[in-house]
């Protein structure tokens, strides 16, 4: 069998790939790594959150299973964003977080993510640990009578995750009218709230979960019917969130969308001029656009570059102590404020930058000029292989000199499938798309 953990969690069909079984395993091998390792009173404790979709309940129940048999008790705060679970994981002051989501997937996945003390993302230590765990049941304890882990709900989740919003919240909105697409996700509720509490107007929509609905034709994978209601009610911008409410993409006034890149942009310099922004640097991963890296050089920012995966982000941001970071896909780290991508929070931010300046978001953003990026999927029989076969190499070298400082090639293996990712940027559209079809061509052949 290969890794379990992906790039953010374990993630499969609901009752298939993960059924109630898997998820009782991953909790009681994820309790024996990161909660009871280190044994003594009191008794340990795990933040056990979800997004609304259907499966969740059901997932819900087993990881509460595995958690208390495992002798851990369980704080559960319903159904949260994942970067809210994150913080209460440290709010509480519990060894562990479990949120149950597929972010951004589609109703019937779902997946399970797991968050170290202080709602920190997990190493690839402690994911072969747990990992090892699931496959020998004997490392798992099993206790019995008083030594079996208890559950409480939370009552008080939510408003300390919006208190902690507003702490991070730069300045007020007042004036500003936004459209929130709330994907039928886990911000449906506290979303619009924060916004309200910041004094934005806001129009939410998709923000009625049924346990069905969740990212179907809505939030950050699908912005078109957000941009038809940003024109609609004539509204200053529009936010998106996807299904647990860690990524945020904006629709500017116009209907022009405003990417990951764009908002990270528009927060480092704003940053950059508070002197928030540690060390003067942005960390980032290789798939940003190379127009976000010269408009970070014009500005006197220095760029960090990571493998793709918010967790990459992440661990540079932890080790260099950056204040800022994120991904093309609106994925957006604050390390100051929470210790995962929160959408609402970016949200906020680029709000109160707009309040700040006075400044349309159109305006903001046009600091980045997002040269035009193909990229193909090319399917292989061993993605390693090709990716560092001679004849692709020459042909990548071949292109990047073509290329010069103008443009850039980027050419990697999927995380999850037998594909490898030709990526080419270039001044013109048709200059990257001849590229990136002529390397396509070049590993399809290898």
């Amino acid at each position: 069998m290969g890794r379990m953990f992906g790039t953010d969690g374990v993630r499969g069909l609901a009752n298939a790939e993960l059924d109630a079984e898997l998820a009782l395993r991953i909790a009681g091998a994820a309790a024996s790594v990161l909660a009871l390792s280190e044994r003594g009173a009191p008794r340990p404790t795990a933040v056990l959150g979800r997004d609304p979709r259907a499966s969740g309940e059901m997932l819900e129940a087993a990881v509460t299973a595995g958690l208390t048999a495992a002798g851990v008790d369980v704080i559960n705060v319903g159904v949260l964003p994942t970067p809210a679970v994150a913080f209460l994981t440290g709010a509480y002051d519990a060894a562990l977080g479990v949120m149950i989501s597929a972010s951004h997937n589609p109703m019937p996945d779902n997946g399970i993510k797991i968050f170290a003390a202080g709602g920190h993302k997990l190493d690839d230590e402690s994911e072969d640990r747990i990992e090892a765990a699931i496959a020998d049941r004997d490392l798992i304890p099993r206790p019995t009578g008083a030594g079996i882990g208890r559950v409480r709900t939370a009552t008080d989740a939510a408003e300390r995750y919006l208190e902690n919003l507003a702490r991070g919240t730069t300045h007020r909105v007042d004036g500003l009218t936004v459209v929130v697409d709330c994907a039928n996700g886990a911000a449906s509720t506290v979303g619009p709230e924060a916004y309200r509490a910041a004094g934005a107007r806001v129009i939410a929509i998709h923000a009625d979960p049924d346990g069905l609905n969740i990212n179907d034709g809505c939030g950050s994978t699908h912005l078109d019917e957000l941009r038809a209601a940003v024109l609609a009610h004539g509204a200053d911008l529009g936010i998106a969130h996807d299904g647990d409410a860690d990524r945020c993409l904006a629709v500017d006034a116009t209907g022009a969308v405003v990417d990951g890149d764009a908002i990270m942009s528009v927060l480092a310099l704003a940053m950059h001029e508070s002197g928030e922004l540690a060390q003067n640097t942005l960390v980032a991963t290789v798939m940003s656009n190379l127009g976000l890296h010269i408009a970070m050089r014009e500005a006197g920012i220095e760029v960090r570059t990571t493998a793709v995966g918010d967790r990459y982000v992440l661990e540079e941001l932890r080790n260099g102590s950056f204040s800022l970071g994120g991904e093309q896909s609106g994925h957006v780290v604050l390390p100051g404020f929470g210790t995962t991508g929160d959408g609402v929070l970016t949200g906020l931010r680029l709000m109160g930058r707009m309040a700040q300046t006075g400044k349309s978001l159109r305006e903001l953003a046009a600091v980045m000029r997002t040269l035009p990026q193909v990229l193909v999927n090319v399917q292989v029989t061993d993605k390693a292989a090709v990716a560092c076969a001679p004849a692709v190499l020459e042909a990548v070298a071949e292109a990047e000199a073509m290329l010069g400082e103008a443009g850039r090639v980027l050419l990697r293996p999927s995380g999850t499938e037998q594909l490898v990712r030709v990526m080419v940027e270039a001044t013109e559209i048709e200059i990257a798309q001849k590229l990136a079809d002529g390397l396509a061509d070049r590993v399809a052949s290898v």
